[in-house]
């Protein structure tokens, strides 16, 4: 075993490998940019390594830099978590070439499966099904002859970036430029492939793992069916779909796939599976490196993922056949991600205020946060992992779900609530899974009515700060904010104040509150509800408000301002990446103007009418907040009138 291991990663990926360091009396390197120097990851290595300033990401990305950091440490091997490095052929012979033993597979068997096209191709000579399909050059006739409905995928990379659903082929085109547009931002290349779309179908993944000595097996299945935008948000183990013969299959269709491009540690062989015939799986694609969802499959096994990767890594043979891996209880995952369900899921941003991470009786959570993390727009969304585990699919969905009403992470608006609710839906409950599910349910699990009880909170919160201290027991009634006045009834106090991406709210407080410096209970027609609470946040079950106060005057002169023109606001904290227009431009309405990119997201930000561009406060490269006005649009006079 190795005596120091550099971790190529930052977050709750880096905080996860360095647990398992740790376990194994393994000191641990951790690397960080200017805007990580105080992260949970970094505090947590045995030793940490500046490896550049902002932007952030290059810092990351620099395998230079990374290597400088090994040899300084001592470093004699590298394990590059997820993302970032993880699938970077060139960055795995960088490091044999430096010495390194690099926590992952071949670089060749990354640059073989590490392209979609010649992985299927591999894959398919060793006999495992594959869903039809074509690719560039040819890929708009490719997609034609299959016909509608097609999905365009990027050679390069995962993770749903650049993934496009076209049922319309007369958009194809279009589609076509802004997947390739995606894909070149997010992996730097724009290589494309299209492939025959199945409808209502169900993700399901076999975890395998492969020593140096020829040694291959695999963990079981994970189903992996409920997404938004083609990014998996829940995963669990084993999956409902499947029977033992359907499992030890597909189990033995991913060590054929793992065998023919001569894998090396663990790895996951994704199918897409027809839900009404779970027998007609084809091979769709194989992640050469750890899984997001890898701690389910950890559960239900008893296997650290990360240990044998360490192990084989260390030329180890695998202590274990296939006959050895047996499958106990269910776990399943959810993923907390730095999204506002109420704004269209949106990428969100902010300062961790107050934070609450669940542990213990079935219950892990991995995370890379603390309290005062600031969570940008740099970055991959997702922030943290919830997972559950219990002896049957009922008992792990009771835990997870109240696992999640007890995550607090006030200050950065995320999903959990929302996937709290989703895991009750009965479709869910019943396993009645498809990647489509969460798409068409959307509606029915957000909500953008605030409850009274919030605002109450948010007001006896604001009421708390206005109270005067007590002077010797006595406390002069003109002082206290309660509207008392002599000769008459307590005029009702109000509050104005309003939810981004609301209309504000005149609110007078009803009933009887307690506030401490962690939490406020309100009392409303004799039902009591509490609140985690800090500064502006308020928040409960997984959900959480940021109630800020309102002027409705300063509101109604910046109305006056900009009278008979629209602004347009930033939807999410970013960075503006293309500027189409200038000011005095005419525009027609729907017209694309700005694009802003945060997360990897792009947003278009197209004229809500015709007019002209009155006022453009951005230039590519601007970093902006949420709401901020990034143009203002004078309607033309057909309009306007």
């Amino acid at each position: 075993m190795f005596d120091t291991v550099l971790v190529a990663n930052r977050g709750e990926i880096a905080v996860r490998v360095i647990r398992t360091l740790r376990s194994l009396g393994v000191r641990s390197v951790a690397v960080f940019s200017d805007a990580d120097a105080d992260a949970r990851h970094v505090r947590e290595a045995d030793t940490a390594v500046r490896i550049g300033p902002a932007p952030a990401v290059e810092s990351y990305l620099s395998v230079e830099r990374i290597l400088e950091a090994a040899a300084a440490t001592n470093a004699q091997a590298v394990h590059p978590g997820y993302g970032f490095l993880a699938e970077n052929a060139a960055f795995a012979r960088a490091c044999a070439d430096a010495g390194l033993v690099f926590v992952g597979p071949p670089a060749d068997a990354i640059a073989l499966m590490g392209d979609k096209i010649r992985a299927k191709e591999t894959v398919a000579a060793a006999g495992v099904p594959v869903v039809p399909g074509g690719r560039d050059p040819e890929l708009a006739k490719a997609a034609r002859e299959l016909g509608a409905p097609v999905l365009l995928k990027p050679s390069a990379g995962g993770g749903g970036k650049g993934m496009r659903l076209v049922r319309d082929l007369t958009h194809l085109d279009d589609e076509i430029a802004a997947a390739r547009r995606e894909a070149t931002a997010s992996f730097g290349d724009g290589t494309l492939l299209v492939e025959r779309w199945i409808d209502r179908p169900r993700h399901i993944e076999i975890q395998v793992l492969a020593d140096g000595h020829g040694g291959v097996v695999h963990l079981g299945e994970r189903e992996c069916s409920l997404q938004r935008r083609h990014q998996k948000i829940i995963e669990e183990a084993p999956s409902v779909l499947l029977d033992d013969a359907t499992r030890a299959a597909m189990g033995e269709a991913a060590v054929q796939a793992a065998r023919s491009c001569g894998y090396v540690g663990a790895g996951t062989v994704e199918f897409i599976v027809p839900g009404g015939d779970p027998n007609a799986y084809y091979f769709m694609e194989m992640n050469t490196r750890l899984q997001v969802e890898h701690p389910v499959t950890e559960l239900i096994t008893g296997l650290d993922l990360v240990e044998w990767q360490l192990r084989v890594a260390a030329g180890e043979r695998l202590g274990f056949a296939q006959d050895d891996i047996a499958l106990a209880g269910h776990a399943i995952e959810a993923r907390i991600c730095a999204e506002d369900p109420t704004r269209g899921f949106l990428p969100s941003g902010g300062t961790v205020l107050r934070l609450r991470e669940p542990q213990g009786d079935g219950v892990r959570t991995d995370s890379g946060l603390s309290e005062g993390t600031e969570v940008g727009s740099l970055y991959d969304p997702m922030l943290s992992k919830v997972i559950a585990y219990g002896p049957d699919r009922a008992t792990a969905l009771r835990k997870l779900r109240a696992a999640l009403a007890e995550t607090v992470t006030l200050g950065v608006p995320t999903n959990a609530g929302f996937l709290r609710r989703l895991l009750a839906h009965p479709a869910v409950v019943a396993g009645d899974l498809d990647t489509g599910l969460v798409e068409r349910e959307v509606a029915t699990l957000v909500s953008t009515d605030v409850p009274e009880e919030v605002y109450e909170a948010a007001a006896a919160v604001r009421l708390e700060a206005l109270r005067p201290p007590r002077t010797e027991g006595w406390i002069d009634p003109f002082s206290v904010p309660n509207g008392w006045r002599l000769g008459g009834e307590s005029a009702p106090v109000a509050f104005d104040v309003r939810v981004p991406g609301l209309e504000p709210v005149t609110h007078r407080p009803r009933g009887t509150h307690t506030v401490t410096d962690t939490h406020v209970s309100v009392t409303l027609d004799g039902v009591r509800h509490t609140f985690h609470r800090a500064a502006d946040w308020i928040g409960r079950d997984g959900d959480a408000w940021h109630v800020r106060d309102h002027d409705p005057v300063e509101a109604s002169l910046s109305r006056a301002a900009h009278s008979g023109a629209d602004s347009l606001t930033a939807p999410m904290p970013g960075t503006v990446t293309v500027v189409k227009v200038a000011v005095g431009d005419e525009v027609s309405a729907g017209q694309s103007l700005l694009v802003v990119e945060a997360m990897k997201m792009e947003h278009v930000i197209s004229a809500p009418h015709a007019g002209t561009v009155a006022e453009l406060d951005v230039g590519p490269g601007t970093t902006v907040a949420m709401d901020q006005v990034l143009a203002v649009i004078t309607p033309t006079e057909e309009v306007a009138s």
